[in-house]
């Protein structure tokens, strides 16, 4: 069994934060691909907890479940509300 050092403990700490930068540039360079909280998004279009309910059960937007919490896709809800108004 191989033993771990101080440095060795170093290096993958700097790799993992090396990794998570990327991850986090390569996230911010594609805006279509934003996601906000159901409270960020009733807050953005001023509409109520039912509403986003009722646009996520009829199919309308894509959404993702988290652990509990509802992330719903801005750029498919701005085309959303465009297309009533």
């Amino acid at each position: 069994m191989e033993q771990l050092t101080k440095n060795d403990l170093e290096a993958l700490r700097t790799r993992l934060l090396f990794d998570i930068e990327q991850i986090l540039n390569r996230k911010g360079s594609s805006p279509e691909f934003e996601w906000f909280r159901s409270k960020a998004i009733r807050k953005l279009m001023d509409i109520s907890p039912a509403t986003v309910q009722n646009i996520r059960i009829a199919g309308k937007i894509r959404y993702k479940k988290i652990m509990g919490s509802y992330y719903y896709n801005k750029t498919d809800l701005m085309k959303l509300f465009s297309d009533e108004k």
